[in-house]
């Protein structure tokens, strides 16, 4: 006989499917429908199944075949079992199983089908009962068709449940795998940058202060790894579920570098490593083999700086990187971004240190030291004015503060304060000076442009009883060239209001302050922290001063 050989069809194009019951197995065919009307169920399919002792077969693909409905036949079985009168016993000879079944006339135990709010599983609940027969695992399968779930049936499952349990989860969808957000991988470490080296001896060199970290050309500075889309997931019901894609991220290209390979940052020049946290740049060095005084006259570079000798008085270094002074600061003025000076600050009452994070020196007397981070005094300072957003020591072996007035966001800590003399010394924690200045500068600008932008509105309300058509052509278009300036004089206004706004909460939220005394404190120093004063009496020793209940109290170094 033709191992292909059809022994009985149900069904055909008109019916929308056709069940083909072969030597070989069952086959099904679903036609396309364009009238998009509904022909039959799932469940029509699986009675005729059933109808011919069908029952080793997959629900998914069934329901795949039947949602796909592409006119093509699917093998859905091996065998079957013809129903009577289907003519099956006039082919003994093919593979074809009769079945018998004990009958059981006890009542069947009810249960009920239910779906997660999520959509995700469908749960079996069965009321036992040892007088009724437990359902079959056909009316389990039937219920959840009923319930057009199509996706993650579970067979093992619910044989398994329908022996020992009452509750038991028949289908369950598969989650979706949300993608991995974009990261940048640096291939440097700043953690060294800054810290002064330890010799043979562990002595510390502040001399030596590990200041740089160079890039050469064509070094590989920083890799994105690109975010990932994610795997869809799908429901028991067969509908897919959208996974989160991850968060891109840009490449952080900055000034110097190129982009390759679309991820990777590359170094175009010699020079050192800037990292912002955003962009990675390369700034070329300047280097100066002597003094900055008459023979160079005033520095201002983008990238880092190298002084071989000091910076003498009324000359005025600025740089976009690190300016590294093996001399001294003489009276002159030094902006960059972190200042290292070796012999320290001899002000003469007009020097200027201002780095937007650290400045190191090895002391100071009579100047202006400004830092958005931290200062680092390792000998002494005299008479000075010195602001740190976060950290102001003054320590080494003196590590004396004798007069003039300190800030920092964070902590003052030194080793001696004030001295027998009780000269006044001013010490003030708990707001960072640099944001205190910022908002001082930014109410101040925001006065002036209020009082430009009333006097523009003032001018202009006279001008507008004015017939403009009259006037001179040069001057109608001054008054049309004031009207225009209204608009972005008006947003920078706004904007400044906002920014008035954040400052404000900033400072209203820094509660973090305390300042540490190694050796003593004498009377003569007043502190402040969060706007709590202390006027020192007596000689305090090895302490660290806090407010507490909007009180200074002194505790253990």
């Amino acid at each position: 006989m033709d191992e292909n050989e059809k022994i009985s069809e149900v069904g055909g194009e008109t019916a929308g499917y056709l069940f083909e019951f072969k030597s070989d197995g069952v086959y099904l065919t679903v036609y396309p429908n364009d009238d998009n009307g509904i022909l039959f169920e799932l469940s029509d399919m699986r009675q005729i199944l059933k109808d011919y002792g069908v029952a080793d077969y997959d629900i998914e693909l069934l329901a795949r075949v039947v949602r796909t409905a592409d006119g093509v036949p699917v093998r859905l079985a091996d065998r079957f079992v013809s129903p009577v009168g289907a003519g099956a016993e006039e082919r003994a000879n093919v593979r074809v199983e009769e079945k018998a079944e004990e009958v059981d006339d006890r009542e069947t135990m009810t249960f009920t089908v239910d779906v997660a709010k999520d959509r995700m599983t469908a749960k079996i609940r069965i009321e036992r009962d040892a007088a009724k027969k437990p359902p079959t695992a056909e009316a389990i399968l039937q219920a959840l068709a009923d319930r057009r779930i199509t996706y993650g049936i579970d067979n093992d499952a619910i044989n398994a449940g329908l022996e020992h349990g009452s509750e038991f989860i028949a289908a369950k969808g598969t989650a979706p795998q949300n993608g991995i957000d974009a990261k940048i991988e640096r291939k440097f470490s700043l953690a060294e940058k800054g810290k002064p080296a330890v010799n043979k001896y562990d002595q510390v060199d502040y001399k030596n202060m590990n200041l740089f970290v160079l890039a050469k050309k064509g070094q590989v500075l920083a890799e994105r790894i690109p975010h990932t889309q994610g795997i869809p997931g799908t429901n028991i019901f067969g509908d897919e579920i959208r996974p989160k894609p991850g968060k891109p991220k840009p490449v952080p290209a900055g000034k110097n570098t190129e982009i390759r390979d679309e991820n990777l940052v590359v170094s175009l020049i010699e020079g050192q490593i800037v990292d912002n946290g955003t962009k990675i740049s390369v700034d070329p060095k300047l280097t100066i083999d002597g003094d900055v005084g008459v023979g160079t006259g005033n520095i201002d570079f983008v990238g880092a700086v190298d002084i071989g000798g000091s910076v003498m008085q009324g000359f005025i270094v600025k740089a976009t990187g690190d300016i590294n002074i093996k001399g001294m600061v003489s009276g002159g003025v030094v902006h960059g971004y972190n200042v290292y000076i070796a012999g320290g600050v001899q002000g003469m009452n007009r020097g200027e240190v201002r780095a937007e994070e650290e400045v190191r020196a090895a002391f100071v007397e009579n100047a202006k030291i400004e830092a958005g981070g931290n200062i680092f005094i390792t000998d002494v300072a005299l008479h000075s004015d010195l602001r740190a957003g976060k950290v102001l020591a003054v320590e080494g072996k003196r590590g004396l503060v004798t007069g003039g007035y300190l800030a920092a966001g964070e902590e003052i800590r030194a080793k001696t304060i004030g001295n027998t003399l009780f000269v006044a010394t001013k010490l003030v924690v708990g707001v960072n000076p640099m944001l205190q200045r910022r908002y001082q500068e930014t109410c101040k600008e925001y006065a002036e442009l209020k009082k430009k932008l009333s006097q523009l509105t003032k001018a202009l309300n006279t001008l507008g009883k004015i017939d403009v058509s009259k006037l001179p052509p040069e001057r109608a278009a001054q008054i049309s060239q004031m009207t225009r300036s209204q608009f972005p004089l008006a947003g920078k206004i706004e904007r400044d209001e906002k920014l008035i706004r954040e400052l404000e909460e900033q400072i209203a939220q820094m509660r973090i302050g305390r300042i540490r005394v190694a050796d003593k404190m004498y009377p003569g120093t007043r502190i402040i922290i969060n706007s709590v004063m202390k006027n020192i009496q007596s000689e305090e020793q090895h302490c660290t001063l806090t407010v507490e209940d909007d009180e200074i109290k002194s505790g253990a170094y």
